[in-house]
């Protein structure tokens, strides 16, 4: 009989981020600016 592996959780407890981290990556998102001038991308963090 074949397995049903979409019942099985794809994500293990182990790779669960933390809510540190997970604020930290949203907090530096919201900051981010990606201005495009002529060819040339500059990145810019308004913190």
């Amino acid at each position: 009989m074949a397995k049903i592996y979409s019942k099985k959780s794809l994500v293990s407890q182990t790779m669960k981020p933390s809510e540190e981290t997970l604020s930290f990556l949203l907090n530096y998102s919201k900051a981010l600016s990606i201005v495009r001038i002529k060819n040339v991308d500059i990145e810019i963090i308004s913190n």
